[in-house]
């Protein structure tokens, strides 16, 4: 006997029933955001609601239970948001239907949209150091002048990976301590802080400037020397060079006032070693100080080698030449005034000079004061002492 038409409506009906119910009982789609769900002020994000059964519209919820109808069953799945304004900023969901079926899908799990830019930007700083040795700690310490009193903490590591990495509450007016480690490579990276208010948990701060936490130790130091010597005359072009036998890729040089740039090495020097040359451009007093050089390899950005020796760099006096000038117009400066580069230690010479001559001119007339003084109360002493005997020899003597 054929099946009538009816009796086949009934059945595709109650297979689509019975798989709505299963799909609504045991799946929900889900919701993402691009290219993130933190969106600064002004710009765009586009939310898409994911879902493996076929359906045909999507609807995008707020979780306080306002919906936004007029990004209904935009592009299908996609919702554009923006340009953002503080007013886009909350927790989101989505859900799908079908004509054929009879109610909405259950609610996705809800996606936070935080817009950041509402707040400036805090200011975070590493101690003791942003280059630490594996299995050390490091406090990355966040701190804003507005009296924020929530800190978030980022991290994005060398493939790209954004995470959250820690959340406090602060009183206001202190700043926020995160205690990263023991230090792995897997902590190691680029991290970053923004700050925002209790009662606007979706509105945050510009984000900070970037800190990069760095692993240094994996591999031999390299060497840093300046060519042409560590003293060099004001004006003069300063060139530090970084070399190592390790087949680096890269160099990083390092002062007291920070990381100052990396070279690509991608020559050799005169005993085969990679090397990588950092000018400084002219020479001067700001130049005086203590530089370092690391090398790493590019596939690990956040690991660097030992530290190189310290390097002591001293710009000192003036470019002019006071030498006598000779008849062979060929003759280098150094040749005609050798004592150009030493004149730094020439200085210290003199002054170390004078700085004993006049110590021992302050002894002596120390002394001297001293003595002179002693020799003043000795002279009153025995003045006192001359007089009390005069004056008992010239009493009368008693009667018999």
């Amino acid at each position: 006997m054929c099946p009538t038409l009816l009796s086949i409506l009934s059945l595709g009906f109650c297979v689509s029933l019975r798989t709505w119910a299963a799909v609504g009982e045991y799946d929900k789609p889900s919701l993402s955001a691009w290219p993130s769900p933190m969106v600064p002020l002004g710009k765009i994000v586009t939310l898409q609601c994911h879902f493996h059964y076929p359906l045909k519209r999507f609807r995008l919820f707020k979780t306080d239970g306002t919906s936004l109808p007029k990004l209904h069953g935009n592009h299908f799945n996609t919702f554009t948001l923006g340009p953002v304004t503080r007013e886009h900023a909350g927790s989101y969901t989505c859900s799908g239907f079908s004509r054929s079926l009879p109610a909405l899908s259950r609610h996705s799990d809800p996606l936070q949209i935080v817009v950041t830019g509402v707040f400036p930007k805090p200011s975070i700083s590493a101690h003791p150091g942003p280059l630490v040795h594996a299995g050390e700690n490091v406090t990355l310490r966040c701190h804003s002048s507005m009296l924020l009193d929530k800190f978030v903490l980022h991290k994005t590591s060398s493939t790209g990976h954004f995470q959250r990495c820690g959340e406090t509450f602060t009183g206001g007016d202190s700043p926020a301590d995160f205690i990263t480690g023991p230090m792995t490579l897997a902590s190691a990276g680029t991290y970053r802080c923004y700050g925002s208010l209790r009662h606007s948990r979706y509105e945050w701060s510009a984000s900070s400037d970037p800190v990069d936490i760095i692993i240094t130790g994996r591999s031999r130091k390299p060497s840093l020397s300046a060519q042409g010597g560590p003293v060099v005359r004001s004006g003069e072009n300063v060139t530090l060079v970084c070399s190592s036998e390790s087949a680096f890729d890269q160099f990083h040089l390092l002062s007291e006032r920070g990381n100052l740039g990396r070279w690509q090495a991608g020559v050799r020097g005169p005993g085969g070693a990679l090397q990588a040359e950092f000018p400084l451009g002219p020479g001067t007093p700001a130049h005086s100080g203590v530089y370092r050089c690391y090398g790493s390899f590019t596939p690990s950005p956040y690991s660097w080698s030992d530290s190189s020796d310290p390097l002591f760099l001293f710009v000192t006096g003036s470019t002019t030449s006071t030498c006598p000038s000779t008849a062979d117009p060929h003759t280098t400066e150094e040749a005609r005034c050798p004592q150009g580069h030493s004149s730094q230690l020439h200085l210290l010479l003199r002054l170390s000079v004078a700085f004993i001559y006049t110590s021992i001119f302050l002894a002596v007339l120390v002394c001297h004061c001293l003595s002179t003084k002693f020799c003043h109360h000795g002279r009153r002493a025995q003045g006192r002492q001359s007089s009390e005997q005069r004056g008992g020899s010239s009493q009368p003597k008693p009667l018999p």
